[in-house]
């Protein structure tokens, strides 16, 4: 089994498409919170001037008390529910605005994302044994590390923000109301602000730190780069022979078009070609039927129960076979070849029906020796398998 030390590749793109779709992707908790506590920290500086009139109005209002409101208690009632709706509506608001600017601060730290897999009952976060693992993850051991500075710091700073303001404090309780109350206001402004400053400083490392951390979690080794390149490339082994078995099925599918064919070339045994040619609807010779080994023999065969002449041209059979598609024109460059096929197989028809002399033996067609798909593989076993002009006859009919 391999260790962390071995995964030291980056996460390949469908890994991270995995993850992603798993509904993980980097997150900064106190960018969340700095979102949090800055917007409400802005409405509460916005809204508190307003507010306060609003509530002070309402008050005003709610404790007018008369001769008609003491003989209507159902008008209480109805006090209080405006007051209530009023209060529901501020918390309503708040709520929305400060969840929105925290899902706004983890769309900007890792991106959108949607997925309703982490919301889903996993029962194998219950494995106490995987519980104790991530406790002394590198994650959770940034983690700790971060909210001990950051405590430091805030224990620092309320510190000096408090020790240099103990005689106002002292001198609040001897002010009048409204002084007194505008003293705390001014000091929570100045505490929310500096607070707000050390969150932001934390923040600025947190984000592109957990994006780190992040990346660093995803780490593959090359085994695992390895397997995922094999599940989603496939098996080359398996993709061969699955692309073998579609030949042979198709190659078994164009036998049944031999019938139709005007002649057939091989080369003599592993590749045959049946071709045919209509002038009036076909612009160029096409292939309907090609095979090698048993599939060739098969043609053969069918040709002979046909009575379709079958040629030996071994060039030209294997150049045919590697580069002429089913039901399609045959390349240009074999369009002379073909044609010399082609005239000899209508002189030979002309004889069999006694319209002619019957022709002599059919001359090797000029093939290109590029489209020959042995050319250059002068093996021994090649020598073996491709008969010569000189080991097999040339114009060979049945």
């Amino acid at each position: 089994m391999e260790s962390s030390q071995d995964k030291n590749l980056p996460a390949t793109e469908r890994k991270l498409q995995k993850t992603r779709a798993d509904g993980q992707g980097a997150r900064s908790r106190d960018l969340s919170h700095l979102a949090i506590l800055g917007m409400g920290a802005l409405l509460m500086f916005m809204g508190t001037r307003p507010l306060m009139q609003h509530m002070q109005e309402a008050m005003a209002r709610q404790l007018v008390f008369n001769a008609a409101s003491a003989k209507t208690p159902a008008l209480m009632l109805e006090r209080f529910q405006s007051m209530l709706g009023l209060g529901l509506t501020i918390a309503v608001i708040f709520a929305a605005v400060t969840t929105g600017a925290s899902v706004l601060a983890g769309v900007a730290a890792g991106g959108w994302i949607f997925s309703l897999k982490p919301i889903q009952p996993q029962f194998n976060r219950l494995n106490p044994l995987s519980g104790l693992k991530n406790l002394f993850s590198k994650q959770q051991l940034t983690n700790v590390v971060k909210m001990v500075f950051m405590t430091a710091v805030l224990s620092f700073v309320a510190w000096k923000f408090m020790s240099g303001r103990i005689a106002e404090i002292v001198a609040v309780s001897s002010q009048p109301s409204p002084m007194a109350l505008s003293m705390v206001g001014s000091w929570l402004t100045s505490g929310t602000a500096l607070l707000l400053v050390v969150v932001l400083l934390v923040a600025v490392i947190d984000v592109p730190l957990q994006a780190v951390l992040f990346k660093s979690r995803l780490k593959m080794s090359h085994e695992e780069v390895k397997q995922e390149h094999k599940e989603s490339e496939g098996n080359p082994q398996i993709k061969s022979k699955l692309r073998q078995k579609q030949r042979e099925i198709a190659d078994r599918a164009s036998v049944s078009a031999v019938p139709r064919a005007d002649f057939v070339v091989t080369n003599p045994t592993h590749y045959a070609v049946a071709l045919r040619y209509d002038d009036a609807s076909m612009a160029a010779p096409q292939v309907i039927a090609k095979g090698t080994d048993l599939v060739a023999l098969k043609i053969r065969e069918v040709a002979g129960a046909h009575q379709i002449p079958v040629l030996e041209s071994p060039m030209l059979a294997r150049a045919l076979y590697a580069h002429a598609d089913l039901d399609r024109a045959i390349p240009a460059a074999l369009y002379t070849a073909v044609a010399q096929v082609l005239a000899y197989v209508y002189r030979l028809k002309a004889a069999l029906r006694g319209e002619g002399p019957a022709p002599g033996e059919l001359g090797e067609p000029v093939v290109p020796v590029e489209l020959d798909p042995l050319h250059g593989r002068n093996t021994p076993e090649t020598a073996a398998q491709e008969p010569t002009a000189a080991q097999a006859p040339e114009g060979k009919s049945r």
